[in-house]
């Protein structure tokens, strides 16, 4: 039987190295988190698996393939402030933090959010900063941001996001239907929200004033 290492670094050599995530610095981010300490304890055993995974609430951990894709699309140096939006676990925000010099992420549901508080505290990433609310309207009074990862669907560029990046930041989101989207890499320039490129995906929604209940 395989261990929980020997599984990460298997997945990175399948899944992302194997497809066409380059990034060196976003594979060895991936090989340094440990996967398993971000999703439920009964489903520990599926933690490497090529899949999203329910973490309750309606919620789900991404593919790592997808954190990959939205690590990678923000070309992270190791110097920016990074904003991740949809907690959920905290996996996303982890492998953000091995990339960028600060990391703050937002959950709406406080159960998740201290549940990825717990979960960042014994992976060793206690620096990252989790804040509670409408992950839509993004965290202000920590702005701006060189970059933010949305890690669940909004049915269009989600604009108080976008008005919290510096100038040339970035911001990956996927957008489109509940169950069909395209990930977009979104430039702040200064003549407005520049898409860089978009692939097929697909996300839970965002919800809160700017996603799908919003008002």
């Amino acid at each position: 039987m395989l261990s929980d290492e020997e599984l990460r670094l298997m997945m990175v050599q399948q899944q992302l190295r194997g497809r066409d995530i380059a990034d060196e610095r976003v594979l060895a981010a991936m090989e340094r988190v440990r996967r398993e300490l971000f999703v439920p304890p009964e489903l520990r055993d599926r933690a490497y698996e090529d899949a999203a995974l329910p973490i309750g609430s309606g919620q789900t951990i991404s593919q790592p393939y997808m954190v990959a894709r939205i690590c990678e699309a923000l070309a992270l140096t190791g110097r920016e402030r990074v904003l991740d939006v949809g907690t959920g676990s905290g996996y996303q925000a982890a492998v953000l933090a091995e990339l960028a010099a600060e990391v703050d992420t937002i959950e709406r549901i406080p159960e998740l959010a201290e549940r990825a508080r717990e979960n960042l505290a014994t992976a060793g990433y206690e620096r990252v900063r989790v804040h509670v609310g409408d992950g839509t309207r993004g965290v202000p009074e920590r702005a701006p941001f060189d970059a933010i990862a949305v890690a669940a669907a909004a049915p269009d560029l989600p604009q108080l996001l976008y008005e919290q990046l510096e100038p040339r930041g970035r911001l990956v989101v996927p957008v489109g239907r509940r169950r069909a989207q395209r990930l977009e890499l979104v430039v702040r320039s200064p003549e407005g929200p520049a898409v860089i490129r978009s692939v097929p995906c697909r996300f839970v929604p965002l919800v809160g004033e700017q996603g799908f209940d919003g008002g």
